[in-house]
């Protein structure tokens, strides 16, 4: 007796044509464009450092290393030293950091761990729109608002008090470093005070209960287990900041006074990196002090690029006395 054959069921079959697996074609594209990507960046950042060095070949050839070594700057004769602009964007920076490290992470404290709900909201859209404020208009308030506050009530109590340092010597201009500075401070604050509340928000709700279930005070919650918790993380935000305090350009310009000097003095006028490209790139006529401005423009970039790595260098050796603190 012949045996029936069931027919095939050709719903069943493209069932399991369509559950067989892939193959891989898109996993294969996807990994090699966003590979592409990673490497597109990569290339930019060699490409802008080839492209300074291209363009300051003929300073650094004429000058040297005497370049970052030598404080004259006079295009009339072709003399071009970069040491006042290194350490006008130095002090600036580090005026900037001393003033502003600490309000954005009391201010991110506090919005994290302390502030009604009710208030948060608004406190952080008011410093979302202050990082939303042209440098330019920063700028323009330093010159007319901060500069006459600061020459007529902040500054002479400084030199009253502390005048006998040399930084807080010799006359009050208003445009000066120490302006610079907080001018700095200001445009970087809102982005450690942003960076800093996200990283406080990540620290998990289990350090603080295991922190209160211990009997520590609400301080002593946020000092142990949250900030300690969060260092890492803050000082990256810290890094930040310290990376937009080094490139900021028409803001600084406008209250730093722009004078190739070195002095003590935080009441004297200084120069930056930034700002000297800003000034005088249009007055560049010569081939000579053109290539300078780019030399500027390469030095400032490898100090940028050096405090990128020295902050890595410092999260890693953090890391590492963690891990083995805990093995301990």
């Amino acid at each position: 007796m012949p045996i029936a054959v069931a027919p095939e069921r050709p719903a069943v079959r493209s069932t399991i044509d369509r559950m067989a697996p892939p193959s891989g074609l898109g996993d294969k594209v996807f990994k090699w464009f966003t590979l592409a990507m990673a490497l597109a960046v990569v290339a930019l950042v060699f490409l802008v450092g080839w492209q300074l060095a291209r363009g300051s070949s003929l300073a650094i050839h004429r000058f040297g290393f005497h370049f970052l070594a030598t404080s004259t700057w006079d295009p009339v004769a072709e003399q071009f030293g970069a040491l006042p602009f290194i350490y006008g964007t130095a002090v600036s920076s580090l005026i900037a950091l001393i003033i502003a490290v600490p309000l954005s992470i009391a201010t991110a404290v506090y919005l994290t761990e302390l502030a009604p709900l009710w208030i948060r909201q608004p406190i952080v859209s008011l410093i979302e729109m202050l990082a939303a404020i042209p440098s330019v208009i920063l700028g323009l308030w330093g010159i007319f608002v901060m500069i006459p506050w600061l020459r007529d009530h902040p500054f002479p109590f400084l030199k009253k008090i502390f005048g006998w340092t040399p930084f807080f010597s010799g006359p009050i201009y208003g445009v000066s470093m120490l302006a610079g500075g907080i001018i700095i401070a200001v445009m970087i604050l809102p982005i450690i005070t942003s960076v800093s509340r996200e990283i406080l928000r990540s620290v998990p709700n289990l350090q603080r209960e295991a922190a209160y279930a211990l009997g520590a005070t609400r301080w002593e919650v946020t000092r142990i287990a949250v900030l300690s918790y969060a260092k890492k993380g803050l000082f990256g935000a810290v890094i930040l900041g310290l990376g937009r305090a080094l490139g900021e350009t028409m803001a600084v310009t406008m209250v730093i006074g722009n004078t190739p000097q070195i002095r003590a003095s935080l009441f004297a006028p200084g120069y930056t990196l930034a700002s000297v490209i800003a000034n005088e790139f249009t007055e560049a006529t010569t081939d000579v002090y053109l290539q300078a401005l780019f030399e500027i423009g390469l030095v400032l970039f490898g100090i940028t690029i050096l405090a990128n790595l020295l902050a890595q260098l410092l999260l890693k050796t953090m890391g590492s006395t963690i891990k083995s603190g805990a093995v301990q």
